[in-house]
């Protein structure tokens, strides 16, 4: 952003977040100047930081949820926030595929997403590495469990060197097993991860952003319009006793428990994904068994 003039003798700006000074003579500081720092200018370029943080934060959150869910997303929502940085960077590179009239999803004509215009509609490079672009009306960015060509889309994206700031393609996926007995044998696949304290596991499920209550661990996630919640069994009671991870399980939001059978492939991947993270944390020893 531009120079805004702090006194006779500085003018302040902010740069990657922090505010930055310069003398009249326009030679950029090292520190800011005592003066300043409670300066009326410089407190609303820290608050106007502090916005901006969130905004990304709120931004990166929105996106991670539309690829999660495979929400369709209208195309000109798109365009429209597209000039924002915040919704750009975790918008770029993901993939994107057109709904037709009907409802149904074109993959023939999926592509990584590269520009945004109201216009010319959604600038893609598709798996021939072609440039077009998409005028559906609407779009879905697909979870990577719902899309069937996921090894040839990852090959791609890694030979075009893609770094996604919301990671799709590249994310943790577990494809739900078709036998009910294979899928509840594979419940019990990150169970028994053991921890010194039971804060530790607390905190390693909050800031991986799952909610912790009564115990467990859990995750809610929308599968065609119907939610789900994944929750492991983490312990409760005293923060500093010694625990273990449980099993994963599946409930409606009422906590009612859910037949394995109804459980979609998205909610089987997130709750599978997440008792992994758990799992990973576990107390281990030198050779990486646990402890």
């Amino acid at each position: 952003m531009g120079w805004l003039a702090a006194d006779a003798e500085y003018e302040v700006s902010l740069d990657r977040g922090k505010v930055i000074a310069r003398n009249r003579q326009g030679r950029q500081l090292k520190g800011l100047p005592k003066a300043l720092r409670d300066a009326d200018v410089v407190v609303g370029l820290r608050q106007l930081s502090d916005w901006l943080k969130r905004h990304d934060i709120s931004c990166r959150r929105e996106v991670e949820q539309w690829m999660v869910r495979s929400l369709p997303v209208p195309t000109t929502v798109i365009c429209e926030v597209w000039a924002d940085e915040a919704w750009r960077t975790p918008l770029r590179d993901l993939v994107v595929v057109p709904i037709d009239d009907a409802g149904r999803w074109d993959t023939d004509r999926a592509g990584l997403l590269r520009d945004a215009d109201p216009e010319k509609g959604l600038g893609v490079v598709d798996l021939d590495g072609e440039s077009g672009r998409l005028t559906a009306a609407q779009v879905v960015l697909p979870h990577p469990v719902r899309l069937a060509d996921l090894a040839d889309l990852r090959e791609f994206a890694a030979d075009l060197g893609v770094r996604q700031e919301t990671l799709q393609l590249f994310r943790e996926v577990w494809a739900r097993p078709e036998p009910d007995d294979e899928r509840r044998r594979e419940l019990s696949r990150y169970a028994g991860g053991r921890y010194k304290e039971l804060r530790h596991v607390q905190a390693r499920a909050t800031s991986a952003g799952y909610r912790v209550q009564g115990g467990a661990a859990s995750v809610r996630v929308w599968e065609d319009g119907v939610p789900t919640v994944a929750a492991v069994w983490i312990g409760e009671g005293d923060p500093l006793y010694e625990t273990e991870t449980g099993p994963l399980y599946f409930t409606d939001p009422s906590g009612e428990a859910l037949a394995l059978a109804a459980v979609g492939p998205v909610a089987w991947s997130e709750g599978m994904r997440m008792a992994a993270v758990l799992y990973a944390g576990r107390v281990v020893d030198e050779d990486g068994e646990q402890a």
